[in-house]
């Protein structure tokens, strides 16, 4: 059987399988092979598949965050709060390249529980945790994230991106 004909059987029952509760791994496979990857958007540039949430609870910072990763091959989702921003990953986890947060948020969680629940749960996901205020001592955030300190610099933001962005899809075992 061919990998388009997999894609398409896979695809047709993948609401029972969700309903099953299936692993982000493989329905992040069930809706990329399910995908045509000759797809092009109506300006004849692909589509952007991989996205970057933005968590941060302060508005304009949220919409500055998210102009500046606009400028990279990532969709960008802002979210005000760590709960919103699991919703997210539940429905889209997969799918989600980089999670840049601000450590305080609104709501029973703060940024860095919810870097620690990503990667536990999203292993493959970039982390960013920035705050206007250094980490407390005794604080620690999970390997491989990444402290940006209050007021970013987007160039700092950027290179982040571009490194969640060429990060290969995780391998199916």
């Amino acid at each position: 059987m061919q990998l388009d004909q997999i894609g398409q059987a896979l695809a047709s029952c993948y609401d029972n399988l969700v309903a099953e509760g299936i692993p982000d791994h493989l329905a992040a496979l069930v809706r990329r092979v399910d995908r045509s990857e000759t797809a092009t958007s109506v300006t004849g540039e692909p589509p952007k598949t991989r996205i970057a949430l933005v968590v941060e609870d302060e508005p304009d910072t949220r919409e500055l965050a998210e102009g500046v990763l606009e400028e990279t091959e990532l969709r960008v989702i802002g979210c005000d709060s760590a709960e919103q921003a699991l919703s997210i990953l539940q429905r889209s986890g997969g799918d989600v390249a980089l999670v840049f947060a601000d450590i305080r948020l609104a709501g029973a969680m703060d940024g860095l529980q919810l870097a620690h629940a990503i990667s536990t749960l999203w292993p493959r996901t970039r982390l960013v945790v920035t705050s206007g205020l250094e980490p407390e001592p005794n604080v620690t955030l999970p390997e491989g994230a990444v402290f940006i300190p209050k007021p970013w610099r987007a160039f700092d933001v950027l290179v982040e991106a571009e490194r969640a962005a060429c990060d290969p899809s995780p391998a199916i075992t």
